[in-house]
């Protein structure tokens, strides 16, 4: 197994970013282009406030949406797409610390990956 230097570990997570990033453009994208291809036939209400619609506040809603081709789950999923791209970035970054047995960093991504994740728990109540 070759080993694994900075360098490869840096290219590896460039080109994760730039997949998750890309990922969620196109996303936001199809979803944006779908909803206003279907928004030409409402009117919008614009004298009461109306919040995001339930089944976006939760994982499993977006999933069923976008499963339905629901445009504004297929937007909110782009959005949660680059959420995680950060989170999937601390665990390329981890497990990298951990191939090349750097304690020190291995146990500082943890932190920073315990944190990102009681934070995102958190926004979510």
């Amino acid at each position: 197994m070759a080993q694994l230097t900075d360098q490869r570990l840096e290219s590896y997570i460039a080109t994760m970013l730039a997949w998750g990033v890309s990922l969620s453009s196109l996303a936001v994208i199809a979803g944006g282009a779908l909803y206003l291809r279907y928004a030409q036939k409402q009117t919008a209400d614009y004298t009461h406030f109306h919040a995001a619609y339930p089944a976006l506040r939760t994982i499993a809603g977006v999933l069923h949406g976008v499963s339905h081709m629901d445009a504004p789950s297929i937007i909110q999923m782009g959005l949660l797409l680059l959420i995680a791209t950060p989170v999937v970035r601390v665990i390329f970054c981890f497990a990298g610390f951990i191939r090349q047995r750097d304690k020190l960093y291995a146990t500082v991504s943890l932190v920073v990956l315990a944190i990102l994740i009681y934070s995102l728990a958190r926004g979510a109540e």
